[in-house]
């Protein structure tokens, strides 16, 4: 059996890598990131690892033929986790105003945070089709929800989070159909220590505030939770389920 989680070098999906190898170690982990080097040591140097070049904004990194090599020889998918985001890096940083919309700014936030999800599930659907209980995660944002903004700005960030909620949803429709009995869901990790928040850190002063693996804890606590009657929601980290 095998959990893939994408985003594996970032803060939540190497934390969330660890605990998997310590609670399930007969399940084989494949990493995907764009930068295998930048993963921990500890994964990189772990044999039941397998890391994988993978760039949300580029599919074509991802190597199909290294990939089947994988997943035949660690056995059918069971998790399914999408870690990878995009927040603000050297290019990109929140809009506070209409003003600071940049159109390249929300195509890379949309590849990275919604496009990516869902060409990768369509590239690992083969190995979904197993009569196991599968788990399809996308690692969403509080602030992805319509209902629930009530500040605005963000707008890359939080429109391209939306998006992701819409696949998650599109999705439950349609894997079941071809992958029963499987839960795909969103789920919002909560505030947690990362490059991703620190610049907001007086910000973050009045939230409550994760270490990575105690975010990893409360996801797998989720996961593990899942069943049938999960399929097409969006759960926060406590077990909650939150507005779309």
């Amino acid at each position: 059996m095998t959990i893939v989680i994408a985003g594996i070098s970032g803060a939540i999906g190497a934390a969330l890598a660890k605990r998997y190898l310590e609670t399930c170690p007969a399940q084989a982990v494949i990493g995907l990131c764009r930068d295998p080097r930048r993963a921990p040591d500890d994964l990189r140097n772990h044999p039941g690892v397998k890391l994988l070049d993978w760039d949300a904004e580029n599919e074509q990194r991802l190597d199909k033929a290294e990939l089947k090599t994988a997943l035949d020889g660690s056995g059918p998918i069971v998790t399914v986790i999408y870690a990878a985001g995009l927040l603000h890096d050297d290019r990109l940083f929140p809009e506070k105003r209409l003003d600071d919309v940049a159109a390249v700014n929300m195509a890379r936030a949309f590849a990275v945070n919604a496009t990516g999800f869902a060409l990768l599930i369509q590239t690992l659907l083969p190995w979904l089709r197993h009569r196991e209980f599968k788990r399809v995660a996308a690692i969403s944002a509080k602030v992805g929800s319509i209902s629930d903004n009530g500040f605005g700005g963000w707008y890359a960030y939080r429109s391209s989070k939306a998006a992701l909620n819409m696949l998650v949803r599109n999705l439950s429709i349609e894997l079941p159909r071809r992958c029963k009995p499987i839960a795909c869901v969103a789920l919002h990790p909560g505030t947690t220590e990362s490059t991703l928040s620190a610049p907001f850190s007086q910000s973050l002063s009045k939230l409550t505030v994760h270490k990575p693996l105690q975010t990893a804890d409360n996801l797998i606590r989720v996961l593990g939770a899942l069943d049938d009657s999960s399929n097409g929601r969006f759960f926060s980290w406590d077990g909650s389920e939150l507005p779309w």
